[in-house]
Order: structure tokens, then C-alpha cells, then sequence
């Protein structure tokens, strides 16, 4: 089951990965349209935010499985390998657990309300798809809490079992 969540994770952000390259060509688009032939184009500036959105929620899974969200190490790269997996076991019960649910919690009432009146670009010409946007709001605990779930069984498997029964 780790390894299938471990997969998903790894999957979904090389998949979103792409966003990044949609978004520069987007952008590029936009601003020749806009200062070469005096065109505005929202639907595609908002289309370029969506996908930042995106990237943004759903990858967070996956910077946290390569270990790539932002850490103040002053002293985790002193610690040893057991003190690393307790700081890394601990932290993702006491912090990334209970961060992930509050956001989902708070979350949620303003993702339901976005859906239940379908909401739209305020913007003439925008998308209509606002809803769906705020619904990553959802998916980023989501992506964090699964990949938390890895990370808790791979730390504890580190600290409670004995280096015969790891292998």
C-alpha cells in the first residue's frame, strides 16, 4: 500500500511538472498577443493562474516525498540518521498532520459555497470555472497527507524495526 501511495505521488508531480512548461508558453502567448496586436486575452491569463494553482497544490506531495519544501537545518544536519528519522517521524505527526487537516477544515465551507453557485470569472471574458480552482484549495492537504502517510511508515520503519526486518 506504501508503495502504491509512494507511486501515486511520484506520478501525479511529474505529470504536473508539465504545468510549467503550459504556463511559460501561455504567458508568452499573452503578452504577444497583448503588445504585438493590441489583444487582450483573460480567459488565457486565467488559464496561466489556474495552472500555477495547480502546480503549486498538487505538487506539494511530491516536493515533500524528494524532500524539497524549505527547512531551517541549523541543527537536523548534525543529527544522525536515527535523530533525522525522529525529527522527520515526529514533525509529520505534530505539524503536518494537524496543518494539513486545518487547511482542509478551513477549506472546505469556501470550496462547497464556490460549487453550490458555480462560481465564475469576475472578469469580462474570464473563465467559468472558479469552482473547480478553489477545489485544489482540497487537494493540497490531500497530496501532503499521502505523502505524510509514506513518510510516517518509512520513518517508523526505520526507528522500530530492527535492520533484519527492514530488508
Amino acid at each position: 500500500m506504501i508503495k502504491l501511495l509512494e507511486n501515486f505521488t511520484e506520478a501525479l508531480g511529474r505529470w504536473i511538472s508539465w504545468f510549467t512548461l503550459f504556463m511559460v508558453v501561455i504567458t508568452l502567448l499573452v503578452v504577444i498577443l497583448r503588445y504585438a496586436f493590441n489583444i487582450g486575452a483573460t480567459a488565457l491569463q486565467e488559464t496561466a493562474l489556474y495552472l500555477h494553482g495547480a502546480l503549486f497544490t498538487l505538487a506539494a506531495g511530491y516536493t515533500l516525498k524528494h524532500d524539497a519544501h524549505v527547512r531551517v537545518d541549523i541543527f537536523y544536519r548534525r543529527f544522525s540518521d536515527k535523530g533525522r528519522h525522529w525529527v522527520d517521524f515526529i514533525g509529520t505527526l505534530v505539524f503536518l498532520f494537524p496543518v494539513s487537516l486545518f487547511i482542509a477544515y478551513m477549506s472546505f465551507d469556501y470550496v462547497i459555497a464556490s460549487w453550490r453557485y458555480g462560481e465564475m470569472s469576475v472578469e469580462a471574458g474570464g473563465l467559468a470555472f472558479v469552482y473547480l480552482q478553489k477545489s485544489l484549495l482540497l487537494m493540497l492537504p490531500m497530496s501532503l497527507i499521502l505523502q505524510g502517510v509514506v513518510d510516517l511508515a518509512r520513518h517508523g520503519k526505520a526507528l522500530f524495526l530492527s535492520p533484519r526486518e527492514v530488508s
